[in-house]
């Protein structure tokens, strides 16, 4: 069985996006002009519109016609970023050091990330919350998508807003897996606590708007005062 028609007007739209034909903030094509250009019905291509605004990939304005999201650096940075007050209070993270490195890919690496990368990029960060140092986080990602990332440090709190702006790469999903964790000696005196005390790890692998895996993170976290908060909708 083919797939529903609508599906080929999202994957087209999909494409644009991720080729960066249209860009983050530009508007889409009419429904009338989709429907004519892609062979559907206009029904077809709003219903595309529709499903498209419900995954967060366009904004669709009365009178005015759709547009492709543009993440904004609050959007993108707490949507991921998910330490909170015990009451759920949101707390903006502190860079207190980074670190840029190119090196060889892991296995693990090649086998995860898009097009198996030979070389890729690792972002180190720690963060505090509150005046503490809370967090450590490590991103790694594909040299060959994200060319140059080195030579444009310090990099902003919210690293998907640079992807997006510089590299065309929108995270639409990301993948975790939590697991509680004794603090090594590097994260210890990273984070000012013993060693062996309780930590939060998050596993995370992030997706792009065309499907692509273009993000390995791994974040450590103390959680003696603050809270790994989800919400599900």
């Amino acid at each position: 069985m083919g797939q529903p028609l609508y599906q080929k007007v999202i994957d087209t739209i999909v494409a644009r996006i991720g080729s960066g034909e249209l860009l983050p903030g530009g508007m889409l094509p009419s429904e009338m002009q989709l429907a004519a250009e892609i062979g559907v019905s206009q029904g077809t291509a709003r219903k595309a519109l529709m499903m498209l605004e419900q995954h967060g990939i366009v904004r669709r304005e009365q009178g005015r016609g759709s547009f492709v999201t543009a993440r904004t650096p609050e959007s993108s940075l707490f949507n991921f970023f998910r330490l909170r007050e015990n009451d759920g209070t949101i707390i903006r993270p502190e860079l207190i050091d980074e670190q840029i490195t190119q090196r060889d890919a892991t296995p693990i690496e090649r086998d995860t990330l898009f097009d198996k990368p030979e070389q890729v990029y690792e972002i180190r960060r720690i963060r505090s919350l509150k005046g503490v140092a809370s967090t450590i986080e490590s991103a790694v990602l594909p040299a060959p998508i994200f060319a140059g990332i080195d030579r444009r440090a310090p990099l902003p709190s919210a690293l998907y807003i640079l992807y997006q702006q510089n590299y065309g790469c929108i995270v639409l999903r990301a993948d975790e897996s939590i697991n509680a964790v004794a603090a090594d000696a590097d994260e210890a005196r990273a984070l000012n606590v013993e060693p062996g005390a309780p930590l939060l790890r998050v596993e995370r692998l992030a997706h792009d708007i065309l499907g692509r895996p273009i993000e390995r993170r791994r974040s450590v976290y103390r959680t003696d005062q603050l809270s790994y908060k989800v919400t599900l909708d």
